[in-house]
Formats: structure tokens, sequence, C-alpha cells
């Protein structure tokens, strides 16, 4: 396992080079991989490892929307693809990826099969972490841990196909069988991970939740608006904010930035540009710390994770999402995006 240290801080790191994809189905030859739910992270992890040569079946209900993608997706009924309680019974390492809310709802069932010497895998630290409001507290006798890519599972299978790989953290929480750390590496590897950094439970959700409300998420979309509703309001078209706002940055900027880093996509933009960003970057800093602070401070104390689980198991959970992302999609900014979107070459 190669070790990293930056800042006086070692990290443990696993690349497909010490343990590449052989290696992974050697260990994983005799398992029979059960991913639990097809939503998110489900058919990416599911499509790589089937890719991979691993055993995997999926679980889902039947005659849902989900049930029927995953047959679309080459999972054949009876054979790879079962309703959930069966393929919890067939499955020596149990993929749980399943929503935070209905893995809580699910949790029963889950844990009458899981015997001794199971493995109980999970893409998020969040129903182990906060147990005391999920309930999630798995038997003693079967390996407990976690494999998070750090993005979507669209992500993490479009990035498989470009034969590139996705980032991912991982964590034991429970080695009841002394094969844990084989087990959750080889199943990092074949899910398509670029690399793996070690983690805990605890550390995995808090930065999750923390992340997605903030710089992944929840925060680009607010320095988005304000920045795209000042050049609005000061008789920019919304062609022009949204290009200065958004487009610019995702389709030139950012590209850069994850090819060598921050300064490089600086040293690479006119002096102007290098100039204002130099200026303006720490007051950014200073004036959005107190706000994660605050964010971080409520994803400890668990108020984050109790508001998800409230909000998610409310029946009409779905009907409130839909008009919040109806909300977003409507907006001019995003209009606009859509439009500005539908004028690139590759699009025509």
């Amino acid at each position: 396992m190669a070790k990293l240290n930056f800042g006086g801080v070692e990290e443990n790191v696993v690349t497909r080079e010490e343990f590449p994809l052989h290696k992974a189905q050697e260990v994983l030859k005799d398992e029979v991989v059960a991913v639990i739910g097809y939503g998110v992270q489900g058919p990416g992890q599911a499509l790589n490892q089937k890719d991979n040569g691993i055993n995997v079946i999926v679980g889902q209900r039947k005659n849902s929307k989900s049930w029927d993608k995953a047959v679309a997706d080459g999972f054949v009924p009876g054979e790879t693809l079962f309703e959930i309680e069966e393929a919890l019974q067939k499955g020596t390492i149990i993929c749980y990826l399943l929503s935070d809310a209905a893995q809580i709802e699910y949790w029963p069932k889950v844990k009458q099969h899981l015997t001794p010497g199971k493995a109980l895998y999970f893409s998020h630290g969040f129903g182990v972490t906060f147990n005391e409001r999920t309930g999630i507290v798995p038997p003693a006798d079967v390996d407990v841990f976690l494999v998070a890519p750090k993005g979507s599972g669209t992500s993490l299978r479009r990035m498989f196909l470009q034969d590139r790989g996705l980032n991912s953290s991982f964590a034991i929480h429970q080695d009841a069988t002394g094969k844990a750390r084989d087990r959750v590496v080889a199943l990092g590897i074949a899910i398509g991970s670029g690399y793996l950094f070690e983690t805990d439970f605890k550390k995995e959700v808090y930065s999750d939740l923390a992340g997605e409300r903030g710089t992944l998420m929840g925060a680009v979309q607010g320095i988005f608006a304000a920045q795209y509703d000042v050049l609005r309001k000061n008789g920019h078209s919304p062609s022009e904010a949204f290009n200065e706002t958004v487009e610019e940055l995702t389709q030139s900027l950012m590209p850069l930035v994850a090819e060598n880093g921050m300064d490089w996509m600086y040293a690479n933009c006119s002096t102007t540009a290098q100039r204002g960003a130099l200026d303006w970057w720490k007051r950014f800093r200073d004036a959005t710390s107190p706000l994660f602070e605050e964010l971080y401070d409520n994803v400890a104390k668990g108020n984050e994770a109790q508001r998800s689980i409230d909000s998610n198991s409310k029946p009409d959970y779905r009907e409130k999402l839909e008009v919040e992302l109806t909300e977003l999609r409507e907006s001019e900014m995003w209009k606009a995006g859509a439009t500005v979107r539908s004028l690139r070459p590759e699009n025509n």
C-alpha cells in the first residue's frame, strides 16, 4: 500500500498498479456480490463489476422503473436480477446502495440475511455513523466496509467506459473474517476506482455531507445565481451572463484545473484574469468561511442527517422534490443554459 505525506499527514493509498484487476478477481472469485438498489450508484457499480468479470447480481423491487432499467442494462430476471430479499439470500457481499431513507426502511430485512462471514458494503457512511437515528447496527460476525466514489454513479460508469477511473475513499468499520481489507480493496478496484484513499465511516460522511452542501453543489449553485443576477441587473443579456458565469467555467477553466491544478489554470489565462483572481480569491474565502464553519457544525451535530431522514421519509417527498427541481430548471439562468448547451458544435 502506497504512503502519501502532505503537510505531515500520512495517508494510505491503493493504486491499480499495486492491486491490479486480476488480483481483485482472485479475491472475489468465490463471492456473490449482491447490489441492492439500482438508482444513483447501483447501475454504475453493478455494470462495472459485471464488465470486470465479477459475479454480481442485482436486487430490486419487481415491476419498478429501476427493475426495468436493470433489464435494459443486461441483467436477466431469475439469473442476475432478483427481488431484494432473494438477492440478499444469495449474496455473500451485500452492496447496500439504496438511498439513506430507504436503507432505514429495508434494514430489518437486510439484517435477517447477514449471516456469519458475509460482508455488508456501503458507499456512504451515513447509516452506520448516525445509527442512533437510523437504527442500522450490523451484527458483530460480518465484515462492514465502504467504498465511496467521489462522484455520481453516472460519472463512475462514463469514466470506466473511457478507460479512466473515478477516485474513491474506502473504510473498514468491522473486520469479522480477517479478510475485510482484501474484500473492500478488491471491490474498490472492481467498481472502477482510479485509486483508493483510506478514511473511516465518520470522516467519510462528514466530508461528504459538507461537500455536497458546499462547493460540490449547494455553494456553487448559490454563487452561480448571485453572479448571474448581478450581471443581469446591470444590463447583460441572459446569454452573456450565463457564458461568463457557468459556461466558461465548466467548459474551459475547470478542465484546466482538472489537468494540472488551479495555479496552472491561472498561468494559462490572461494576465488581467490572473491579477483579478489573485486579488479577489481570499476575499471570497474570508466571506464564506463562517458559512462553511456553520455547515460543518450542523453536519457534526447530526442536524443535516436528521433533516435528510425527516424530509426524505415523507410520502410526498418525490412530489416536493420535483417542485424544487422545477424551480431550478425553470429559472432564467438554467433556461439560458439549456439554450447555450444546444448551440455547442457537438450538439449540432
